[in-house]
């Protein structure tokens, strides 16, 4: 499976990787940019350059659709600079399937399992 970069407003990237190895041990296939308070969209493509600049395949899990990561993301898509998948709305269980699809060397369906892992606790609590 391809690498994965994650890339969000703020340091919400990195720590949702840490959150992930916590679960599942080191992951060094995945890469982290983070848009910061003092950047805008041209700091934030930079950084995205660099940390993409050396890998061969690789996926890009974006925080938010609309936002600046995902947006910059999307116009080297756009450009043509760029041929990678690009899914917006990351969260854990999200970087979890990935991760087990990694490791098993299966496909993860990304979109059905995140969607799956999105659950009212209460409806499923026992009722008194």
């Amino acid at each position: 499976m391809s690498e994965l970069v994650l890339i969000s407003h703020g340091q919400f990237c990195e720590e949702l990787k840490k959150s992930a190895e916590m679960i599942m041990g080191p992951q060094d296939d995945i890469h982290t940019v983070a848009l910061l308070p003092s950047e805008g969209p041209e700091d934030f493509r930079a950084k995205f350059e660099k940390v993409t600049a050396d890998l061969d395949d690789f996926m890009v899990f974006a925080d938010l659709m609309g936002g600046t990561p995902c947006n910059v993301a999307a116009r080297i898509l756009m450009e043509g600079k760029g041929s990678y998948e690009l899914y917006a709305g990351m969260n854990l269980p999200m970087l979890i399937s990935y991760i087990n699809g990694a490791m098993l060397g299966t496909e993860p369906d990304l979109m059905g399992e995140t969607k799956a892992g999105v659950v009212h606790v209460n409806d499923v609590l026992p009722k008194k």
